[in-house]
C-alpha cells in the first residue's frame, strides 16, 4: 500500500521513525527492535540476562569492524579479470628469488645459512647480484636478533665485500621510547614506509620465527596472519623478503616437511632455498631449491663451502669471519640429496652395530672364527653380510684363508693366525 508521501507500514507495525527524534529508521534497525520487543515479551528474567551478556560479547568482537553510524565498515568488492593487466617475473637472484615476494631459506643451525643470505645482500648492495638490479645497487634491511652486529654480522657482510653504506639495521622504537624488535604484522607500515624511502631491494628477516611475536607459529591460520600481509607490502614494494628458517627435529627426505613450525611457512612463500651439508664430506655443502612456485623447477642444485677470512684489525685486536665459497653444481636435487644422507645415515648405524656385535662374538670364541661361522652366526643376530664385511674393514679384523679346500678365518687384531 501506497499514498503520496511513499509506502505506509503494514498494519499492526510500528512505524520505521526513531520515537524520540522523529527521524526515520532503516529497515534493519526496525527488525531489531521488534526482535527486542518479542524477546522482552517472551524471555524469563534470566534468558534476558544471559541474551544481554551474549550480545555485549558480540559487540566487542565486531567493533573493530563498525563505523560511527553502525553499519559494517567491510564490504565485498570485486575486480574483473579482464581489468587487471599481467605481469611478467623479474627475479632478484635469476630464477631463485622473485622480486616482490616472500622466500625462505631453510637449514640446520651451523649450515651456513647466515652467511649466505649476507652473501646475497653484499651482491645486491654491489649492484653484482645475476638478476633484475645487476648494475643497479639497491640497499638492504636486516631485522637479525640472534646474532650480534659487531661481532658477527658486520664482519660477514664485509668478509662478503658489501656496501656497507647500503645496508639497514632495522629496530622499533615504542612509544616510551624503548627499543624493540619489528613485530608482524604490527609494524608492516613503518617497514613499507622505509623500504619505499631508502630503495630497499632485499629485506632480511633472520630468524623469520622471531618477528610473529605472540603468535602461534605452529598453527596456520596465526602465521597467515603476520605473512600473508607481509607478501602484500612485498608486492607493492617490490622488495623481495628472505626469511631464514631453522628445521625440526625429525628425520625425514621431504624438505618442505622438514621446515621448524607450521606448514604455512612453506604454503605462503613463493619459494624455498634448502641448505644442507654433503653426505660424504660434511665440509662440502649444498644450496638446493625444492620450492619455486613463479620459476624453474629444474635449477642445479649449487655446491659451496664456508671458509674463513680475516676483515679488519681493531685496537681490541683482529677480526675474523666466515663468507661463502660457491663451488661446483649438481643435478641432484636436494630431495636426492636427502634421500642419499638417510640412506648414508642407516648404512653408518647398521655397520657400527654389526662392529660392536663382531668384536664380542670374535672375543666369545677365543679372538678368531671360520668366515663361514661368523657370516652364519650374524645373520641369526640380524646382521647382512654387507655389514659385517664393513665392520670388519672399520674394526681392522684380520682374514686368514689356510687349508685344502680353503677355509677363511676372521681374527681380532693381536690374535695369532
Amino acid at each position: 500500500m501506497t499514498d503520496k508521501n511513499g509506502p505506509r507500514p503494514m498494519p499492526g507495525t510500528r512505524p520505521a521513525t526513531d520515537s524520540t527524534t522523529a527521524k526515520p529508521i532503516s529497515p534493519q534497525q526496525q527488525r531489531k527492535r521488534e526482535l527486542e520487543e518479542y524477546l522482552s515479551r517472551t524471555r524469563t528474567p534470566e534468558d534476558r540476562e544471559r541474551y544481554r551478556q551474549e550480545r555485549e560479547k558480540a559487540k566487542e568482537q565486531i567493533s573493530s569492524t563498525l563505523g560511527e553510524d553502525g553499519d559494517c565498515a567491510r564490504r565485498v568488492v570485486f575486480t574483473r579479470a579482464s581489468d587487471i593487466k599481467p605481469r611478467p617475473v623479474h627475479w632478484a637472484w635469476e630464477s631463485r628469488l622473485a622480486i616482490g615476494t616472500l622466500a625462505l631459506l631453510a637449514g640446520r643451525e651451523g649450515i651456513g645459512k647466515s652467511t649466505i643470505a649476507y652473501d646475497l645482500a653484499a651482491r645486491l648492495t654491489l649492484g653484482t647480484l645475476e638478476g633484475r638490479w645487476k648494475g643497479e645497487p639497491r640497499s638492504v634491511a636486516i631485522v637479525a636478533t640472534e646474532d650480534s652486529w659487531e661481532h658477527t654480522i658486520v664482519p660477514r657482510l664485509m668478509g662478503a665485500g658489501a656496501d656497507l653504506g647500503k645496508v639497514l639495521r632495522v629496530d622499533v622504537v615504542t612509544a616510551e621510547g624503548s627499543e624493540t624488535g619489528l613485530s608482524l604484522p604490527r609494524d608492516l607500515l613503518g617497514l613499507e614506509g622505509l623500504i619505499n624511502r631508502e630503495q630497499v631491494g632485499l629485506v632480511l628477516l633472520d630468524p623469520l620465527m622471531s618477528r610473529l611475536g605472540d603468535l602461534d607459529t605452529h598453527k596456520d591460520s596465526e602465521v597467515r596472519i603476520a605473512l600473508e600481509p607481509l607478501v602484500a607490502v612485498a608486492n607493492r614494494t617490490g622488495a623481495s623478503m628472505l626469511g631464514l628458517i631453522h628445521l625440526n627435529k625429525s628425520g625425514g627426505t621431504d624438505p618442505l616437511t622438514l621446515l621448524m613450525g607450521s606448514r604455512a611457512f612453506a604454503a605462503v612463500a613463493r619459494a624455498v632455498l634448502f641448505a644442507m651439508k654433503d653426505a660424504d664430506d660434511e665440509s662440502k655443502r649444498f644450496l638446493g631449491q625444492p620450492k619455486n612456485n613463479l620459476g624453474r623447477t629444474d635449477l642445479p642444485t649449487l655446491g659451496y663451502s664456508i671458509e674463513g677470512v680475516h676483515v679488519a684489525d681493531t685496537d681490541e685486536g683482529p677480526v675474523h669471519t666466515g663468507r661463502v665459497l660457491w663451488g661446483e653444481e649438481t643435478n641432484q636435487s636436494i630431495k636426492e640429496l636427502l634421500e642419499a644422507t638417510g640412506e648414508a645415515a642407516e648404512v653408518n648405524t647398521a655397520t657400527a652395530e654389526a662392529g660392536e656385535w663382531l668384536i664380542e662374538y670374535l672375543t666369545s670364541v677365543g679372538g678368531k672364527s671360520a668366515s663361514a661361522k661368523v657370516k652364519s652366526e650374524g645373520r641369526h643376530a640380524g646382521h647382512s653380510e654387507t655389514a659385517l664385511k664393513r665392520a670388519r674393514t672399520k674394526k681392522r679384523i684380520k682374514t686368514e684363508a689356510v687349508g685344502f679346500p680353503r677355509e677363511t678365518f676372521w681374527s681380532l687384531p693381536g690374535v695369532d693366525q
